[in-house]
């Protein structure tokens, strides 16, 4: 048996992990599918959401920046939203140029779904672990997940 700091440890973990993020993936797109939401449409509206909790609404040029996407991606996934209501487009008042995007009251209800959709996805995946277990691992991706893209 590989000692844990070997490198055979090592590959056996990153695998698990893109083993569990697939499993996480797949559950998400399955629970997403009665929403009508695309996994990166979900994105989106969730990164609009996060605006909007803070009181502001992001450009499409922020969008793309932090879903790491090109604009034209973006463009796609805004005009499927508002097409559906979940989003509307509106001029910046600072500068009538800039798109801002914004949250829908539909888009809100929208979003609560999906929230709950991805928290039951989630549950799914991780019902075989007690609560002692869970809190662990949720220590454990923390610290990795403190490391940044860094450790990359």
């Amino acid at each position: 048996m590989p000692s844990p700091e070997s490198p055979e440890s090592s590959g056996r973990l990153a695998e698990q992990l893109l083993l569990l993020t697939r499993r996480l993936h797949h559950a998400q797109k399955h629970a997403f599918r009665p929403l009508g939401l695309t996994p990166a449409q979900s994105r989106l509206l969730r990164t609009v959401g996060a605006h909007a909790q803070r009181g502001s609404a992001p450009r499409m040029a922020d969008l793309a920046r932090q879903l790491e996407v090109v604009p034209r991606a973006v463009t796609s996934l805004v005009d499927a939203l508002e097409e559906r209501g979940a989003v509307r487009r509106a001029q910046d008042p600072a500068n009538r140029r800039v798109v801002l995007i914004e949250l829908t009251d539909d888009g809100r209800a929208l979003l609560g779904k999906l929230r709950r959709a991805r928290q039951s996805a989630a549950e799914g995946i991780l019902e075989p672990l007690g609560a002692e277990q869970r809190e662990e691992l949720g220590g454990l991706l923390s610290a990795l997940l403190e490391q940044g893209e860094g450790g990359c």
